[in-house]
């Protein structure tokens, strides 16, 4: 059974950091990556690394957030840093079954950028 748990999420002042973590089980994986929905938004991608560590990011993110992963581990991870207000959202996992194709999900994380 194909699991994704995230973990590293919570409330950080403006200008802080933060390091997302995604423990992915149960089959091989692809292209792994990371999408936010914030409230009222529809999910949009921040980042994604394919299994060979190439990298892709979303505009508003670029020079701020670092994703990364670990194969060995099946693990992906997001450095977020120099955070903003607008980074406010439930950030998922995704990774893409290498078995079968699926995509698959985690369940979340929420990140609050507040003073």
């Amino acid at each position: 059974q194909v699991q994704l748990v995230e973990s590293g999420g919570g409330l950080v002042q403006p200008g802080g950091s933060l390091r997302l973590s995604c423990a992915a089980s149960g089959s091989i994986f692809g292209a792994m990556g990371w999408y936010r929905q914030a409230p009222g938004k529809q999910r949009e991608l921040v980042a994604t690394i394919t299994r060979g560590g190439i990298t892709q990011y979303v505009d508003s993110v670029k020079g701020r957030f670092t994703i990364s992963r670990d194969n060995a581990k099946n693990t992906v991870y997001l450095q977020m840093n120099s955070l903003k207000p607008e980074d406010t959202a439930v950030y998922y996992c995704n990774a893409k079954n290498l078995i079968n194709n699926i995509n698959h999900w985690g369940k979340g994380t929420l990140v609050t950028v507040s003073s």
